[in-house]
């Protein structure tokens, strides 16, 4: 299908605009549109903005002043138009009804309640539809949504931050600071984007984050702490701070579930946590890691930026879990200390692990590499 350069012009404006709803629509995905009149100029334009709200396609359409324009108009939008009634009316419904021309859009949806419903809609009313244009770079914007829509289970990024020998502590156990502050001015960006950042009980004892967002503009995030004996002290930021209400704690210790559960109890203690916790099974005596994606899956998490000591990157690589990585690498040596990716099981080169998509970049005085698993 030929696409003109007025057509990946739009369709890129669409994209800019998609991603100003980033930390701020999931689970929904991120979707930009860009409405055309007959002549090929600019009428209208919008984006998903929050969860809940009007959908892209919409807030285009009520940027326009003059309805009229609409009739022979093109409608770019990066996802399909959605064909379901869900918290607002389906977008497919309130296209077809337009005097529109034509739709272009980059990304057919995977939703099992649109997969191409919505775009039959709108060629049933003898709209032309045109699908493909720059859907790879949707596709990398919305890997989150799409991952978590057809697996059932957030997308996982394991945020590591190592020394060029490669140790992510040092003999001591500190690890404050490896990378620069442009370095970490990042990561609190991918916190405002992702809708949890988790830690294991090590890192929590050890530093005592915070894990919020404070270096850029943007949404605080879920935290989530694994703790499999349940048994964390109480005065840690996670619960103390004010966004313990979004904290929540994963274990495997049903019997101390139970008791820190129990009402009478409760009314004993002179706080309450007013995080959740959340009981899954245990694994080779550990916190079932699996399990535990799934149930945070059905708390709408669909994305997760793991902050992990050595533990976690290991249990994580070695279960198949994760699905992105994200290494910074100092310009430092430690020369001893604590490595990232150690006990993976690996004994041959034959068996390393072999990613891909790698890409490089330096940010501040510390190199950045991407790569999925």
């Amino acid at each position: 299908m030929a696409f003109t350069p007025e057509d990946y012009k739009f369709m890129k404006k669409a994209i800019r605009l998609a991603a100003k709803g980033t930390g701020f629509v999931s689970p929904n995905p991120l979707v930009g549109c860009v409405i055309t009149d007959r002549d090929g100029n600019e009428i209208g334009s919008g984006f998903h903005e929050r969860y809940g709200k009007a959908h892209a396609e919409i807030n285009a359409l009520d940027s326009i002043r003059d309805k009229s324009a609409l009739l022979g108009a093109t409608v770019y939008v990066t996802l399909e138009p959605c064909a379901h009634t869900g918290k607002t009316p389906p977008c497919a419904l309130a296209l077809r009804e337009l005097p529109l021309a034509r739709v272009v859009i980059a990304l057919q949806d995977p939703n099992p309640k649109v997969n191409g419903g919505g775009i039959s809609l709108l060629r049933e009313a003898g709209i032309m539809v045109e699908t493909g244009l720059l859907e790879e770079e949707v596709r990398k914007q919305n890997e989150f949504f799409l991952h978590y829509i057809t697996t059932g289970k957030p997308f996982v990024t394991l945020k590591v931050a190592q020394t060029l020998d490669g140790y992510i502590a040092a003999p001591d156990g500190s690890s404050q600071w490896i990378t620069g502050k442009e370095a970490r001015a990042r990561v609190h960006a991918w916190r405002a984007a992702y809708d949890a950042v988790l830690i294991g009980r090590n890192t929590a004892l050890t530093d005592n984050p915070r894990l919020t967002v404070r270096h850029v503009q943007g949404r605080q995030p879920r935290r989530i702490v694994i703790d499999g004996p349940l048994s964390l002290p109480e005065n840690l930021n996670l619960f103390t701070d004010q966004f313990e209400d979004r904290t929540y704690v994963v274990t495997h210790n049903e019997k101390a579930f139970r008791e820190k559960g129990d009402p009478m109890l409760r009314m004993l203690s002179p706080r309450s946590f007013q995080g959740q916790t959340l009981l899954v099974h245990a694994r080779e005596g550990h916190t079932d890691l699996n399990q535990a994606l799934s149930v945070l899956a059905r708390e709408q998490i669909t994305s997760i930026l793991v902050e992990p000591g050595s533990d976690l990157v290991r249990a994580f690589i070695r279960q198949n879990l994760a699905d992105k990585l994200e290494l910074f690498v100092a310009p430092k040596l430690l020369g001893g200390g604590t490595r990232a990716f150690i006990g993976l099981g690996i004994e041959r080169i034959a068996e390393a692990l072999k990613l891909s998509r790698v890409s490089m970049e330096t940010i501040g005085e510390d190199i950045l590499i991407t790569a999925y698993f």
